[in-house]
């Protein structure tokens, strides 16, 4: 079986696998949080793009609208009444999660008060393990039986990704790097051992997106000591074709970009998928252990999450 790393480098059209460090981090990595012990401190920063926490509700409104506009107007979301009427993605997670957001500080837009303020291009919502239990537990924890696995860790610390969108004309490599840039430096910040969280395929038929399900099912599947299944009642089987019977390039040429940037960065794919008819989405489990994350993608960032670093 390939590792998740591996089987993007075998089947990637143009690339050329590079050779790989070793799978670890410098224990000096682990003990960088003195670097952003402000709330306000800028992650990194290219350009006049920069990737920063939300510092108030207002921002936090405004990262909603962006996944409003995204979700809901150019994907194909269903808005209830209410979300309509607000034109914002919000949950009641959103009140206790932390936003991280990319700003463009070269495109400005007037706020109510008719002042200019620079336009949030990006946003992924972050959830910690402590701040989880205190309020209920994971998002995920609606499709996947994740706590299983928290349990298994007691020693570990979880961070929950979600909520990931870019506004259409910033979607580049720029703009990745930057909010990955972001996540590892919160990552290094709160010495997370352990990320995951869903990844959305479009589409709520599983039959259409067979080749797709199947690829991940042989290819990346988590290993058994990090495998989660999808809860019972909205189990989807992902293996729904037999490996000899998948193209591989062409299987993985259709995942989006987001879940084949986490498989790049190592990560693993729980056990069956969810259909999510409210977001038009079939959503798959990613797990990413930080101590198997991709070297060179370590490397890559800085161990202390310095590359773009302002």
């Amino acid at each position: 079986m390939f590792s998740p790393r591996k089987l993007v480098q075998k089947f990637s059209p143009n690339s050329r696998p590079l050779p790989l460090a070793p799978r670890w981090i410098p224990a000096s990595a682990r003990s960088v949080a003195s670097s952003f012990q402000s709330a306000n401190a800028s992650l990194g920063r290219i350009g006049a793009l920069e990737v920063r926490l939300a510092r108030s509700a207002k921002e936090v409104k405004k990262a909603q609208r962006l996944r409003y506009q995204v979700f809901y107007e150019e994907m194909s979301a269903i808005a209830d009444a209410q979300t309509q009427a607000m034109r914002r993605d919000a949950d009641p997670f959103d009140a206790f999660c932390d936003h991280l957001l990319v700003i463009d500080h070269d495109s400005l837009k007037r706020n109510k008060l008719g002042r200019l303020k620079p336009e949030i291009v990006g946003t992924y919502r972050l959830l910690r393990q402590d701040v989880a239990d205190r309020h209920g537990g994971f998002y995920t924890s609606g499709e996947f039986n994740i706590q299983a696995l928290v349990d298994a860790n007691p020693d570990k610390r979880f961070l929950e990704l979600g909520r990931s969108c870019v506004l259409k004309p910033y979607r580049n490599k720029k703009t990745v790097e930057l909010l990955w840039h972001g996540i590892w430096s919160y990552v290094l910040q709160h010495k997370i051992d352990v990320m995951l969280g869903c990844a959305s395929i479009e589409g709520t038929n599983p039959d259409m997106m067979a080749d797709q399900l199947a690829f991940l099912h042989h290819n990346a599947r988590a290993p058994e000591a990090w495998r989660v299944r999808a809860v019972d009642d909205r189990y989807v089987e992902m293996n729904r074709l037999q490996a000899d019977a998948l193209n591989p390039k062409q299987a993985l040429r259709a995942l989006p970009p987001l879940v084949k940037g986490y498989l790049r960065l190592g990560a693993y794919i729980g056990d069956g998928a969810v259909v999510d008819h409210q977001f038009g989405t079939t959503d798959v489990l990613i797990i990413m252990p930080v101590s198997d994350l991709n070297a060179r993608y370590v490397n890559y960032y800085g161990a202390d999450a310095s590359r773009y670093s302002s």
